[in-house]
């Protein structure tokens, strides 16, 4: 019997993980059509909260700024991290709203609203849920073991197969990389049916300023001849 802690905390993860191998086609899915909504002006919305919430400010820094490679940046906005509407919310109707009213504020036909949470019973998590519905938004789920309420209010959700609120997360964590990935794929493949700002001609058919902002903007991060390689995500 292994008594170490971390281990045993590790040993878990990996079962986990074991079983988690399964919901990569529902990643991928999710990760080829948010950004065919987003390319197209959606706007994905993101709640959790405690640790959740951290996931979902990850999630939504990765689309606004960069996965790996550069590419245009997508609207993404975790609900949680505007703390003075939050606050003002939770201390006006309640801290069941919080997640709700910023939704009716920010959501519209098309977007999507993704909700984290562990237990898959947060009281705001479902009010949020349903008020997007109210507007025709789509609402994916990321939970622990199903079946939860929060499963059951979305549309689509993966619910992860783990006793503990820490594995739950930690495997959340995965998805989110794993839909980053599957997104900047789909984004270079095309499935956005974006045009690079910096190929938008000015009158006189060159690229216009804002254009040549951004191609320059572009080769931060790029080696240059003779110049030191500068450092990518994940590297120190």
């Amino acid at each position: 019997m292994n008594t170490a802690t971390g281990t045993t905390h590790c040993d878990d993860l990996a079962k986990a993980l074991e079983a988690f191998r399964d919901h990569a086609p529902l990643i991928e899915r999710w990760g080829t059509e948010l950004a065919r909504r987003l390319g197209s002006g959606a706007r994905l919305l993101v709640a959790g909260n405690g640790g959740s919430a951290a996931q979902a400010q990850h999630l939504t820094a990765e689309l606004v700024g960069r996965y790996r490679e550069d590419r245009p940046p997508f609207s993404a906005l975790a609900l949680h991290a505007d703390t003075s509407s939050t606050t003002a919310i939770a201390n006006d109707y309640g801290v069941q709203e919080v997640f709700a009213r910023q939704t009716a504020a920010h959501g519209r036909p098309g977007d999507v609203l993704l909700l984290l949470s562990t237990s898959g019973a947060s009281a705001n998590l479902l009010s949020a849920a349903e008020h997007a519905h109210r507007l025709g938004m789509t609402v994916w789920a990321l939970t622990g073991r199903s079946p939860n309420p929060l499963q059951l209010g979305a549309d689509d959700s993966l619910c992860v197969d783990a006793p503990l609120a820490a594995t739950v997360q930690e495997l959340h964590l995965v998805a989110v990389h794993m839909l980053c990935e599957t997104f900047d794929r789909a984004v270079e493949n095309g499935a956005t049916g974006r045009v690079a700002a910096d190929a938008t001609p000015g009158v006189d058919g060159k690229p216009g300023m804002v254009g040549r902002l951004v191609g320059r903007a572009r080769t931060v991060g790029r080696t240059t001849p003779g110049g030191p390689v500068a450092p990518r995500k994940g590297q120190a």
